[in-house]
Order: structure tokens, then C-alpha cells, then sequence
């Protein structure tokens, strides 16, 4: 294992790097609106890589590194210690450079790809910078990777396709026992290692075989399909129509006024908000709205942290994640429901409607929770109320329906009602719908209940002698109620 770099030795790293990437431009005034924004734009980016480690820990390494940060004709930089770590601790948001959008234009009328190898070549760069303590944690990894995929979302919206795999700054994240690498090559083929014990080159994987996507006409089934949900099912189907009639429009020349595709689900929880909107997602999808159609399903745990700076990271990741598909937020109102006018919850807030704003071609945002406190939260903030404007109201469940996802549960898992069995199960779904009160779960309940009754129904099974189909398959009185009937039917 080698030893400590010295800022000598980075800034060389760093410079080849820059100029290896500058001989790929064609174009001179591209060529040279790169070369004078580069080095202030990686100044910045690596002070938000040290911020994702730990701001706290800066020390004079830090500045030593930070001033090797120049390329060949421009001037090296004289920061002190406090303008470092001031930098670091003010970190805000990533930025695309500017010059990036002229990468972008200049793919599209050439056929090249610049911006993808650009997203990579900063990859490798801010690699290189996390390793001033001779180690890339995962959170400094995770910061690189939000900002190429940042990078990469511009370019998959422009149409931009790629000729190799993104790099992974996660691939370079020291494992235990892992054999040393081979030093990374940059776009030219010249080594623009990073660190001689960060890893590899991310190599392309196997891609297992995908299956077909599902049809709109499927979707539609699978929608159709569900319990209940008549009114959020229309709703679903008037949106897509809406959706249709504008992209025909569009083609045919007519003016198309400006609409948010942005959701808010109400109701109570188990009733449904989930399954719908990954069906909705997948739907989009296939309608051509969403480039991918995936689901990322988060909560506030999930975009917010305790500390100054980490919640706009982190919910930009899970952002990231999203872009071509949905994102998710279950019980949104958490966000803004907390006492201190101060809460990390507004600031995530914040960042999720720049980017439902920087992103709103290719990125769905369904908040979702119950009614009232839903109303609250689209209320608390006038960007929610500009954004949201689409509401699907998700019912409770009745006895009836209740029973009918019971049965599709035990359809679905191999198991068989007897008559008794079925009428046993109707009384205890009534007991529950009859005493619900705002925190009946719907669906959960009838998947408590199953859950519950199968594990009662092993209790019995395992013993009898040599039990028939039949018996491993059926569902008996006893095995609803919270005490077994002993004996009774299909008992031998």
C-alpha cells in the first residue's frame, strides 16, 4: 500500500486529468469557455465532498489540496484555513457547471458525447479529492455519485446515449480484503488514477435478460383489477386521457396549456395509495411521460437528516433515484408538521421543488397521507400549492371488499376457505369494520388476519398424520378466531 499523496502530486493528477478532458473538445470556444470555469467549478464541488464526510474535520491537508486545484494556464489558488473550512461548512446545493449545458448542445448537433465522459471525468476528479485522508468513506461516495447522476439525468433528457456504463463512485470505496486495482483511465486512455487504493474501474456487468415491459392495455387490467378504488380508477383513466388528447395536440401544432402532472394521494392508510401509484408510474411509462417508470418510495426518514447541509444531500440522492419514474412520499405532512419553525423537514422541502421544477419532463412526485392533514401540508408552503393540484381521495374499505381482498389473499398464497371458514372470517371482518376507528388500517387488517389465521393453521396441521392437499390447503373456524375450535371439519 502506498503512502500519503502530497498536494504536488494531486494537482498533477488533477491537471492531466483537466487537460486530457480539454483535447477531447473540437470546438475552440467550447474548448476555452471550459478551461477558464473549470478550476473555480471543482473548487466548489470539493468543498461539498469534504462537507458529506465531515465538516468538522478539516485540517491544513484540506488547504494544501484545495490550493493544488488549478489547471495549466490558470492561477493556483492562495486559500487560508478558515476560507476552507468556512467553504465546506457553507456548502449548498450541487450546480451544474455552465459550460456543461454547452456540452450537452454541442452532443446534440455532433453525435458526440462529451457531457457523459465530462460526468465521469468529475467523478474520477472529486474521487480524488475525498482521498486527502487516504480513504473514500461512503458518504463522500454518495455525494459524487448524487452529483454525476445529476450530470447524467441533463444528458438522459436530452436524448444523450451512452457508449460504456456511468462510473460508480461507490466501486472505489476501499472494501476489506479486496486485491489492489488497476489505475482508472481517463477519456483519452491517459491513467487518471485517483488514488493508487481506490479500487477499479467500474467494469460492465452482466445485465441479466429483462423481461417485457407490460403493455398499457395490462396496466389497465392490473388497475381494474383491484378492490374498490371505482372513483381513484376513473380519476386514473381521465388522467391519462388528459395526457393523450395534450400529446396529440402537441403534434398536430395546437397550443397546449401548461399542466402538472404532480399528485396527491388522501386517505387512510391500506387503501391502496401504494399499489396504485406504482401502477401509475409503470403506466406513465408506457404512455410515454416517464423515461423509466420505477417507484422510489421514501418517507421523511427518508429525505431528512439531523444535521445543517445533510438533508438537501440526501434528499437529492433520493431524488436522483427517482428521475424517470415516481417518487413517493408517504405521510408528506411529517415534513412540515413539527414544531420548530426551524425543522431540517422544510429544507427538504426546498429542494424537492427545485427539482420537480429542474426535472418536471421526466419526474413525478406523488405526496401522500391522510386527508386532513394532507390539506395542511399542501397549505403550508405556496410552491406545494402551485405544484399540487391533482387530488385522488382513496375510500375505506367496505365489509364487503374487505372480505373480497381476503379471499384474493388466499387465492393468491394457496390456501382454501371452507364454508364455515368463509362465514368465520365474515364475522371477524365485520367486528373490525364495526369498530374501526382513524387508525383501521383497511387492507393491513385483512393481511393481520391472514397472517394470523395461517400461522394457527400450521399449529393444527403439524398435528395430524400424512395430511391431504386438501388439509394443508384449508382454512377451518378455528384458525380465524384467536381460540381453535377443536376438532371440526376437514379433521381426520
Amino acid at each position: 500500500m502506498r503512502g500519503t499523496m502530497t498536494a504536488s502530486e494531486v494537482h498533477k493528477q488533477y491537471s492531466e486529468a483537466v487537460t486530457a478532458f480539454r483535447k477531447l473538445i473540437p470546438d475552440p470556444a467550447l474548448r476555452m469557455s471550459f478551461s477558464r470555469q473549470v478550476d473555480g467549478y471543482m473548487r466548489q464541488y470539493v468543498l461539498g465532498v469534504w462537507q458529506a464526510d465531515n465538516a468538522s474535520a478539516i485540517t491544513p491537508r484540506h488547504v494544501e489540496f484545495y490550493n493544488a486545484i488549478y489547471s495549466s494556464g490558470n492561477p493556483a489558488p492562495s486559500a487560508l484555513y478558515w476560507e476552507v473550512a468556512t467553504g465546506v461548512a457553507g456548502f449548498d446545493l450541487f450546480q451544474p457547471p455552465s459550460f456543461f449545458a454547452d456540452l450537452r448542445q454541442y452532443d446534440r448537433r455532433k453525435g458526440t458525447t462529451l457531457a457523459r465522459r465530462f460526468a465521469d471525468q468529475l467523478t474520477l476528479i472529486l474521487l480524488l479529492f475525498a482521498a486527502v485522508d487516504d480513504v473514500v468513506s461512503e458518504s463522500e461516495a454518495g455525494f459524487v455519485n448524487a452529483c454525476s447522476d445529476t450530470l447524467l439525468a441533463l444528458c438522459d433528457r436530452d436524448g444523450l446515449k451512452s457508449d460504456r456504463p456511468a462510473l460508480n463512485a461507490g466501486d472505489f470505496v476501499p472494501r476489506r480484503s479486496a486485491p489492489p486495482a488497476p489505475e482508472p483511465k481517463g477519456p483519452s486512455g491517459t491513467s487518471t488514477a485517483v488514488h493508487p487504493n481506490l479500487g477499479k474501474d467500474k467494469q460492465e456487468a452482466d445485465q441479466p435478460q429483462k423481461e417485457p415491459e407490460p403493455t398499457l392495455e395490462e396496466l389497465l387490467a392490473e388497475l381494474d383489477g383491484l378492490c374498490g378504488l371505482e372513483k381513484v380508477k376513473k380519476d386514473v383513466k381521465s388522467l391519462i386521457n388528459l395526457v393523450k388528447v395534450r400529446r396529440l395536440r402537441q403534434e398536430a401544432g395546437l397550443p397546449v396549456p401548461p399542466m402538472s402532472l404532480h399528485l396527491v394521494f388522501m386517505g387512510n392508510p391500506g387503501t391502496g395509495k401504494t399499489t396504485v401509484a406504482r401502477l401509475l408510474a409503470k403506466i406513465y411509462h408506457a404512455i410515454g411521460v416517464l423515461s423509466k417508470g420505477q417507484l422510489v418510495e421514501v418517507d421523511r426518514s427518508g429525505l431528512v437528516a439531523g444535521f445543517v447541509g445533510q438533508t438537501a444531500l440526501k434528499t437529492q440522492e433520493a431524488v436522483q433515484k427517482a428521475i424517470g419514474g415516481v417518487l413517493f412520499i408517504d405521510e408528506a405532512y411529517a415534513l412540515v408538521n413539527q414544531d420548530s419553525g426551524n425543522d431540517f423537514g422544510r429544507e427538504a422541502i426546498e429542494v424537492l421543488l427545485k427539482n420537480m421544477e429542474d426535472h418536471r419532463d421526466d419526474l413525478i412526485v406523488i405526496v401522500a397521507g391522510y386527508t386532513q392533514l394532507m390539506e395542511k401540508f399542501i397549505h403550508a408552503n405556496p410552491g406545494l400549492e402551485s405544484r399540487f393540484n391533482k387530488y385522488f381521495f382513496f375510500e375505506d374499505y367496505d365489509q364487503d371488499q374487505l372480505m373480497d381482498i381476503f379471499r384474493s389473499m388466499c387465492k393468491k398464497n394457496g390456501y382454501t376457505l371452507t364454508p364455515s371458514g368463509e362465514e368465520a372470517a365474515q364475522g371477524v371482518l365485520q367486528e373490525l369494520y364495526q369498530k374501526r376507528d382513524e387508525n383501521f388500517g383497511n387492507a393491513r387488517e385483512v393481511r393481520n388476519l391472514f397472517e394470523k389465521a395461517v400461522a394457527r393453521q400450521c399449529d393444527r396441521v403439524a398435528g395430524l398424520d400424512n395430511p391431504t392437499k386438501e388439509q394443508l390447503m384449508e382454512l377451518l373456524p378455528g384458525d380465524l378466531t384467536e381460540e381453535p375450535t377443536p376438532g371440526g371439519e376437514g379433521v381426520q
